[in-house]
This record gives C-alpha cells, sequence and structure tokens, in this order.
C-alpha cells in the first residue's frame, strides 16, 4: 500500500469513529413539526433581555439536574391549565427530545382545573402534534405525541399539586401572572421561576382567534426551546 493510499485509508478509519453532534438526526419528530422548529430557532436572538435571564434560571435548574444525574421535572403552571401551561408541558417534552436531554419529564396544573381548551389543541396539531381525544366529558384526556416512536403525553387538566404530578424536586414554571400571584411558594419546588405569557383566551370567538392562539404556541415553543439548547448532555 502506498503513501496516499494509506492517508485516505486511515482518514476513512478515523472518520467512521468520529461521533455526531446534530440532533436532527438522532430525532424521529413527524416532518410538519420538525419544520416548524427548524423555523423557531431562528427566533432565539428575538426573545427580550429582561426573558431571558428568567429563562436561564429554568436552564440552571435543568442543567444541575443533569450533572448531578437526577431527573428533570418541569410543571408548567396557569390559573386554569387549559391553554398556557399545557403548551410548556407539550413543548417542553418536546425540547428535551429534540435536544437529546435524558431523563425529563414534563406535567401542568393550574390553581384550578377546568379543560384543555380546544383551541388549544387545535393550535398543537397546527404546529404538527398528534393528538387524540381517548375520553369525553368535560375535562376530556388526550394524548399527545411529537413522532411515531415518542412515547405520548397524556394531556388533560388539573391542579399543580394533583397526584399525577411530581410533589417534591421540580421546577414550578409559572405561565401566567395571575398563578404567579396566586402562588407565591409552590409546595415541593425546588426551584420557582415565573414567565407568564398573554392569555390567548382574550380572543376566543373573534377573527383574531386563530392567529393570537397560533402566536401564543411559537412563543412558548421558541422560549422552551432555547432553554433546552442551553443544556450540556
Amino acid at each position: 500500500m502506498n503513501l496516499i493510499n494509506l492517508i485516505i485509508m486511515t482518514f476513512i478509519t478515523t472518520a467512521a469513529f468520529v461521533p455526531t453532534n446534530n440532533h436532527n438526526d438522532k430525532k424521529a419528530l413527524n416532518p410538519e413539526l420538525s419544520a416548524y422548529i427548524g423555523t423557531i430557532k431562528e427566533d432565539f436572538s428575538k426573545i427580550p433581555q429582561d426573558r431571558v435571564e428568567e429563562l436561564d434560571k429554568i436552564a440552571a435548574f435543568i442543567q444541575k439536574q443533569v450533572k448531578d444525574g437526577q431527573p428533570v421535572q418541569l410543571t408548567y403552571i396557569c390559573t386554569h391549565n387549559s391553554r398556557r401551561s399545557h403548551f410548556g408541558q407539550i413543548w417542553g417534552a418536546t425540547a428535551a427530545a429534540y435536544y437529546d436531554i435524558p431523563n425529563v419529564k414534563t406535567y401542568s396544573g393550574g390553581t384550578e382545573s377546568s379543560a384543555f381548551n380546544e383551541r388549544a389543541v387545535a393550535a398543537c396539531k397546527r404546529a404538527g402534534f398528534d393528538i387524540t381525544k381517548t375520553s369525553e366529558g368535560k375535562n376530556p384526556v388526550y394524548q399527545v405525541s411529537y413522532g411515531a416512536d415518542s412515547e405520548p403525553l397524556k394531556a388533560f387538566s388539573k391542579k399543580y399539586d394533583d397526584a399525577s404530578n411530581p410533589q417534591s424536586n421540580f421546577c414550578a414554571i409559572m405561565t401566567c401572572s395571575q398563578a404567579d400571584e396566586a402562588c407565591p411558594v409552590v409546595k415541593g419546588a425546588a426551584a420557582r421561576v415565573a414567565v407568564p405569557y398573554d392569555d390567548p383566551k382574550a380572543f376566543d370567538g373573534t377573527p383574531q382567534e386563530t392567529a393570537k392562539y397560533d402566536e401564543r404556541c411559537k412563543q412558548i415553543a421558541t422560549e422552551t426551546l432555547y432553554v433546552f439548547s442551553k443544556i450540556k448532555g
């Protein structure tokens, strides 16, 4: 074997063992959802600095848990657990999968319960999630999936201290100002961060309804993906 061939063979052999950090190659996201994420990642730089400072607190909690080999539990809280907190729970799980952050579990709850609002459900579907209603009634249960191989999230309205949510060692993420004021202390939370979002409910029944729900879904997606983009596995 001459010198040139030897160099070529060495390069090929070495390249075969070089690890990749391309998260997109590792994920089996729904194609429409993957395309959606690809566009909103460009908006990280547009997040206002005061919100970045709060979002970085969530990232710090996640990073510490990862470093310590502890489970990452995030509970998104708003008043009725009907819109913004569900967006948070769903996008939290999706962002963790997208950035390949292991052992992350996301939850949601309210200071009171109502139902996962059908307009918020529709906004998630438009973003690319597969959603199936598995029960009927005033507070139906939905199965939400970001990919064919993902474990579906169980989404329904409940209080934040419901038995199905973590009771300790979690980060409480307050997604509305009313819940933030009503719960100055969240029992069992290891960290508490307020990142309130405007309620799209204000536009229910108006010509702006669909656009406002999509806007809020996108904002929460952008900020949640930003948080997980900061985490080193």
